[in-house]
């Protein structure tokens, strides 16, 4: 398999449909969420990211919500961010991809004048997210049936 990838901001249907597809084969598939929880209305208006290989095989996915949608998950505040359903396929786990995908959010956090972005982290995945810079905040909480802890990055 090719390392060779990209990251973008998904632009179409097309690259939105290639995020779905990430996200049901780890979230939905490999983790056992209901699908009718892991779409929601914050689909339509979230910044999307993709990681796609030279071959347009989708390797990974992110969003970052921002301004009012991300409001009653990050306390209110409408300088941070909240990003969420970072997925990345089992082939490209351990390519550096989710580690992308997060910079690729920040930077479009930043882009929208965000002080700091928020997410909500499976309690597997903490050590990753403080690898870049991430600290947890508050009680764990189960989110689908799994345990997670809120985290922030100062921008």
């Amino acid at each position: 398999m090719s390392t060779e990838y990209v990251v973008r901001v998904a632009e179409d249907a097309a690259d939105r449909e290639a995020c779905f597809v990430v996200r049901k084969e780890v979230f939905v598939g490999e983790q056992g969420v209901p699908e009718d929880i892991e779409y929601d209305a914050y689909d339509a208006t979230a910044l999307h990211v993709l990681a796609v290989r030279a071959d347009g095989t989708a390797l990974g996915t992110g969003r970052l919500l921002y301004g009012e949608a991300a409001a009653a998950k990050t306390g209110g505040d409408l300088t941070v961010g909240s990003l969420g359903r970072l997925a990345v396929t089992r082939e490209a786990r351990g390519l550096g991809v989710g580690a992308a995908l997060v910079g690729a959010i920040e930077d479009a956090a930043r882009a929208r004048g965000l002080a700091a972005v928020d997410l909500h982290a499976q309690t597997h995945a903490l050590g990753f997210y403080e690898r870049l810079g991430y600290v947890a905040y508050g009680p764990e909480f189960p989110d689908a049936g799994i345990p997670h802890l809120a985290m922030r990055k100062v921008l």
